[in-house]
């Protein structure tokens, strides 16, 4: 089998960064009319979200049941579950499944029945199920076999799609984008070789719309729209105006490094990714500067975030873990890692996305598998699970990540902040509005004050080490105690926090 394109690094660092500086004009066709209007079944959505990459079906589904569900996260991003390209050079990447052959549910992750099964399974969990969907394109193979025995060449997929169901530029070096600064070229032209699809053309956007729906009718919640960016947003408001049902959807837009200029097109059909937000927050970890995520000199006063309405953040996600850059703190970071996911779970920007990786040594490197490529289980028989070790990462079960979850969902009333403190360098503290207050300290020096918090006396559990039990009666870990006037005080070692919130609060005794 051969690629279209023979650079797997150069297809993720184009989907991840865009490579644009000043695309002009926002993303209408001329003569297009504008602005658009927010789709009807488009919805909206809030809670914590896992990304449990490449994880197989029955796993998302005991993961949803036994902890997710459990520890109040509300939603889990699934990878793409449709057939997808075999890649055998390099042997299996993760990126084969970003290469649609078919809207048949059958790949590594497993087939039809076990994907219905998981989101029945994950909604009687109460955790929605958020689908990774490709509409932008189809392979970047020429030729070859797909995960569910489809054969396909290029331009041709058989059953759904032929040459005229492309675009094809004409440029003088191929159809590939060239200026990614050109919004014609970035939407109408192959992203690094990848067959991109006419969604101008109303039998492509019919069978795009089709197999949304049928994602709705298997219990499907939402969608990550995957490369939206190299879509017109009048297509992407066509195809979702075909919905049958309710959708929550959230678009890969990546916009440039210090503006605000591809994204604001694409806020009336969902929310959209903030690349920057991960990049901005890890660089203020790392050098411990703290400081500058309140006041004036903030990295909030720069004014080139997606709004607060309209954002979906994340610390790292599955492609800046690997071309992110030296700023972007991924699960190989450590307490450092956890520290600033807690943060980005206890600030109220944007809708919080939690990753849940694996490792990997090699960029390209796919899922834990056997010798047969077929995906090792997370979930044992034994009913251990395989997380923290050489496989399967399982950031969202490290409990000053996990803890959070509950924080979020006791404090999402109160959209603001107050009592905001800052000691030494690296050390914050800051309240939610009488829900939830937490605290940080990222410094080298031990974090010991007495601070007014806004909340209720009483006794709390600290939700980062440990949780109250369910009887009420006390608490796992740590508590803090809040006094009659408000105030409490803290003692924080060196790279640690603490949060409590109302829901963590012990019952009189």
């Amino acid at each position: 089998m051969r690629l279209r394109s023979s650079s797997a690094t150069l297809l993720a660092l184009v989907l991840v960064f865009g490579v644009g500086c000043d695309p002009g004009a926002p993303g209408t066709r001329p003569g297009s009319a504008s602005p658009l209007a927010a789709p009807p079944t488009v919805v909206d959505a809030d809670g914590v979200i896992v990304h449990l990459f490449e994880w197989t079906w029955p796993d998302v589904a005991a993961e949803c049941e036994t902890f997710l569900g459990p520890k109040g996260y509300r939603a889990v991003q699934v990878s793409p579950p449709t057939e997808n390209a075999v890649v055998e050079d390099p042997p299996r990447p993760w990126w084969e499944r970003y290469q649609p052959v078919s809207y048949r549910f059958e790949n590594r992750s497993g087939d039809r029945a076990a994907f219905a099964d998981m989101t029945a399974r994950c909604r009687a969990a109460d955790v929605d199920v958020y689908v990774d969907a490709i509409l932008n394109h189809m392979t970047g193979v020429y030729s070859g076999v797909g995960t569910a025995g489809s054969t396909f060449s290029e331009y041709h997929y058989p059953g759904l799609y032929d040459y005229d169901d492309f675009h094809h530029c004409g440029l003088t070096e191929g159809d590939d984008i060239r200026d990614f600064n050109d919004p014609a070229q970035v939407r109408n032209c192959e992203l690094v070789n990848l067959a991109d699809l006419a969604t101008e053309k109303e039998r492509v956007r019919d069978r795009l719309a089709a197999y949304l729906n049928d994602l709705i009718r298997l219990g499907v919640s939402g969608i990550r729209l995957d490369a939206a960016k190299h879509i017109a947003p009048e297509d992407i408001r066509a195809i979702l105006d075909r919905l049958d049902g309710p959708l929550y959807v959230y678009q890969e837009v990546v916009d440039d490094a210090d503006a605000l200029r591809w994204a604001p097109p694409y806020f009336p059909l969902g929310d959209v990714t903030e690349f920057r937000y991960g990049q901005r927050v890890g660089e203020l970890f790392r050098s411990g500067r703290l400081d500058r995520l309140f006041g004036p000199q903030s990295i909030w006063a720069e004014g080139v975030f997606v709004p607060d309405a309209e954002a979906l953040v994340f610390i790292d996600n599955h492609d800046t873990q690997r071309h992110g850059g030296a700023h972007v703190l991924t699960h190989r970071d450590g307490p450092l890692y956890d520290l600033a996911v807690a943060f980005m779970l206890a600030y109220p920007y944007g809708r919080p996305r939690v990753m849940s990786s694996y490792a990997f040594t090699d960029e390209a490197q796919g899922p834990p598998a056997d010798a047969g490529f077929n995906i090792l289980r997370v979930h044992r028989p034994d009913g251990t699970v395989d997380c923290g070790g050489a496989r399967w990462q399982c950031e969202h079960r490290r409990p000053a990540i996990a803890g959070m979850a509950g924080f979020y969902n006791a404090t999402a009333s109160a959209r603001a902040f107050d009592h905001v403190w800052t000691g030494a360098p690296g050390q914050i503290a800051f309240g939610r509005g009488g829900r939830g207050f937490f605290a940080l300290n990222r410094s080298e020096t031990a974090l010991e004050t007495t601070l007014a918090t806004g909340m209720a006396p009483g006794v709390y559990c600290d939700v980062i080490a440990g949780e109250r039990r369910a009887d009420g009666k006390g608490c796992t870990g740590p508590t803090v105690t809040v006094r009659p006037d408000g105030t409490a005080t803290l003692a924080l070692p060196p790279g640690t926090a603490l949060a409590f919130h109302v829901g963590a609060k012990e019952d009189a005794r």
